[in-house]
């Protein structure tokens, strides 16, 4: 891990907004090449694809709490943290309910549009997941803290990979087109990582004195997309013990990942 860190700031320097993007890359290519997945592997069980969002949904509940909150806790104290988090739930339940999306299982959502096909409010959907995910390891890199921050966008993009395959595989199994379109439905989801990961390292770094809030509303944030919408879509077709063990996994390699290599 230190040899990465090394490497890391020898290629890119230490400017955190520049590892900012660097991160918002990686955590995009990752989520990609789990897109990508879709065109030699499109047989995937439900049950499979439940098990996989579930361990996505276990790195990223376990991520919230090592990599933002603690540290958060420890930067600012914990109102400040408290307070972010609070900010970040009513943001992402804000969106919810005025951005039109749609989930396969649950439907549409958000305000009702007449304009917009079922590919692009499915789009939607899975941007308003990743928009959390991107803006925590912007503000991890924009702490200051490169440990944390590495540990925090390798959970993140390790996670990025199944649930990158189980976006491509649902859209394929939707009808929303063939193999190669259902890759590019992925991939485009994802894209969002980028630009939030930039704005959460200038954010923080800008202003130093918001970090604990920043690092409680990307873990707010993270954790209303898990218990709303992860948990109930891997939930709704019987495979609830599958998708629980898949959370249990998660948990244990980001404790893994957070212990020995931060």
């Amino acid at each position: 891990m230190a040899a990465f860190e090394s490497w890391l700031t020898h290629v890119f320097g230490t400017n955190p907004i520049i590892l900012g993007l660097v991160g918002g890359v990686i955590i995009t290519a990752m989520n990609t090449a789990g897109a990508l997945l879709v065109l030699f592997i499109s047989n995937v069980s439900q049950k499979i694809l439940d098990t996989l969002l579930g361990f996505a949904a276990g790195v990223m509940l376990t991520a919230s709490f090592t990599s933002l909150i603690l540290p958060g806790i420890e930067y600012g104290g914990i109102y400040s943290v408290m307070i972010g988090i609070a900010i970040g739930v009513a943001f992402l339940d804000l969106a919810d309910h005025l951005i039109p999306h749609m989930h396969f299982i649950m439907g549409e959502e958000g305000g009702h549009s007449t304009h917009l096909k079922a590919v692009w409010l499915f789009i939607i959907a899975i941007t308003l997941h990743n928009m959390p995910e991107g803006l925590a390891v912007g503000v991890g890199f924009g702490s200051g803290n490169l440990k944390d921050a590495v540990v925090l966008m390798l959970a993140i993009g390790f996670q990025n990979i199944p649930e990158g395959l189980a976006v491509s595989i649902s859209s394929l199994h939707a009808g929303m087109g063939k193999k190669f379109y259902a890759s590019l439905v992925g991939i485009r989801a994802g894209l969002v990582e980028i630009p939030l990961a930039i704005l959460g390292a200038w954010a923080v770094t800008a202003m130093q004195v918001i970090l604990p809030y920043a690092m409680g509303f990307a873990a707010g944030a993270m954790l209303y997309v898990i218990s709303d919408e992860i948990i109930p879509e891997t939930h709704r077709k019987g495979h609830e013990r599958m998708a629980t063990f898949g959370i249990m996994i998660g948990i244990v390699v980001m404790l893994y990942l957070d212990v020995s290599l931060g």
